[in-house]
């Protein structure tokens, strides 16, 4: 499919991407009301899920994934979730194990090619929830496992279509580039949250994890070394960046999807922008803004550009 020309124009203030992520990421906040559903899962663990609702019953739903780190309540999926209640699709923002206040049970927890989980709340919603059409979107990390599950294999017919914001299509290249001097506020952050959240596992856990591993850990990658890949069943951290990276998945993906990327986020690299799959799959879209940083695409009115698209793009793929 065409590579979209992109209508995002971002405010003055809000063109430097680093002032947009900044921004998006510590300082937006959204009210909305969220009812919370604990789905249990076939190993023994469980998944919490975040519903808002539209004011009239609907058969329509959007599944929203958060990225690192993140959880339910995150102003990025609770402003896409509100303008979707406002027309009539219900929201299930999904927290990933172990993101929802409340460690999960198992020593594995989630990473960014967990599709199996993404699967079973796909599931949950047609065949518990009687859903008739189901609309995927996710955010950075949310947004690659999103785009690999709609890749990577055959998805029920309800599954109308996916959106990715920020995605790092390339995990290996997005690694890299978190590493750079120009992203050490971002990197630190993260791997201060990730060091903390893996010390309250590895007490839970400490047959698997020992407290001077943890203690080791300097760096994304090596937090990705001593644990990720460990406990999800990859060789080593590059072996997790290349399984599961949705740049390999993206020609297989048979549902209408779109990749918003921004041409300013420092978090991504050239080989994130998947142009020569956008063209060859017309299933897939891109559009790549000049602007909005790493999930910071600012826009007058309260509501996010993304959000307002990807309700553009749902509609035009709904029946």
């Amino acid at each position: 499919m065409p590579i979209l020309e992109s209508s995002f124009k971002a405010p003055f203030l809000f063109r430097k991407g680093f002032v947009a992520t900044v921004y998006s990421g510590l300082f937006r906040t959204v009210k909305l009301e969220q009812k919370r559903e604990r789905l249990e899962l076939a190993d023994g663990d469980f998944i919490d899920l975040d519903w808002s609702y539209a004011e009239q019953k609907s058969d329509k739903v959007i599944i929203l994934l958060h990225g690192l780190e993140g959880n339910g309540q995150r102003p990025y999926l609770t402003g896409t979730a509100k303008l979707f209640n406002q027309n009539g699709i219900d929201a299930i923002s999904v927290n990933f194990r172990g993101c929802s206040g409340e460690p999960n049970r198992k020593y594995y927890a989630y990473h960014s090619g967990a599709t199996d989980d993404l699967h079973d709340i796909v599931m949950h919603a047609i065949m518990d929830k009687n859903y008739a059409e189901v609309f995927i979107y996710g955010i950075s990390l949310g947004g690659n496992l999103a785009l690999k599950y709609l890749g990577e294999r055959d998805v029920p017919s309800q599954v109308k279509a996916g959106i990715g914001i920020s995605v790092p299509c390339s995990l290996q290249h997005s690694a890299k580039r978190l590493h750079s001097l120009e992203n050490k506020l971002f990197h630190d952050r993260f791997k201060t949250k990730l060091v903390d959240s893996l010390k309250l596992k590895q007490a839970l856990f400490p047959e698997h994890l020992s407290l001077e591993e943890v203690n080791s850990i300097k760096t994304l990658t090596e937090f990705d070394e001593v644990y990720t890949a460990k406990a999800h069943g990859f060789e080593n951290a590059q072996d997790y960046y290349e399984k599961s990276s949705c740049l390999q998945f993206l020609p297989s993906v048979k549902v209408p999807s779109i990749i918003i990327n921004a041409l300013n986020d420092s978090f991504l690299t050239p080989e994130c922008f998947p142009v020569k799959a956008a063209k060859n799959n017309p299933n897939l879209y891109l559009e790549m803004p000049k602007h909005g940083g790493h999930v910071g695409f600012v826009q007058r009115g309260g509501f996010y550009y993304t959000e307002k698209r990807a309700l553009e793009f749902v509609k035009e793929h709904s029946n």
